[in-house]
């Protein structure tokens, strides 16, 4: 391992999830679909932790999440730790049980983002019931979990890309 050939590849993940970050907050706007804005950074950390696992993908939801944390109205903290955790929940399983490919990684931002809607959900169900029902928060959660998988498609690109970019830098024997 050569240590400019893993400053390269750290910057690059840092550099692709503030892509996705800026993509999400001043493109994805314009693009509403029904007023719903997809999720991308949930999105792009898991499929890093799929392909590059358990620590890279909790150092890169960390930093995800944190952007989520600043770009969204929530509790300080929430995006930070559910992105860090599945991060290394993620890697951990790619690490050791489950395959790396497309189908996985499209079951695990399902999964990413199903629990993310819900966190963004799970605050107006306690205090704006009267204001809000909680089915069309929930019907809200859904539409934007589809929207995002739609979107989930491109970024699967990159993040296999930065994967197969990082086992040349950090050989593990992985097979895509």
């Amino acid at each position: 391992m050569k240590k400019p050939e893993l400053v390269i590849l750290i910057l690059l993940h840092a550099l692709f999830i503030i892509a996705v970050y800026v993509f999400q907050g001043v493109m994805l706007p314009f693009l509403r679909l029904n007023g719903l804005v997809p999720l991308l950074l949930p999105v792009a950390s898991t499929g890093i932790a799929l392909y590059e696992g358990r620590y890279t993908g909790g150092i890169t939801g960390l930093f995800a999440g944190i952007l989520c944390d600043v770009s969204f109205n929530q509790p300080a903290g929430v995006f930070t730790v559910l992105l860090t955790i599945s991060g290394l929940l993620i890697g951990t399983l790619a690490d050791t049980v489950i395959l790396r490919g497309f189908v996985t990684y499209y079951i695990c931002c399902a999964a990413v983002l199903v629990v993310s809607a819900f966190v963004q959900i799970f605050p107006l169900m306690i205090t704006q019931t009267e204001i809000v029902p909680v089915q069309s928060l929930i019907s809200i959660a859904i539409q934007q979990t589809i929207f995002s998988l739609i979107l989930a498609f491109p970024i699967w690109f990159f993040v296999q890309s930065l994967g197969k970019r990082a086992d040349k830098v950090l050989p593990s024997g992985r097979t895509y």
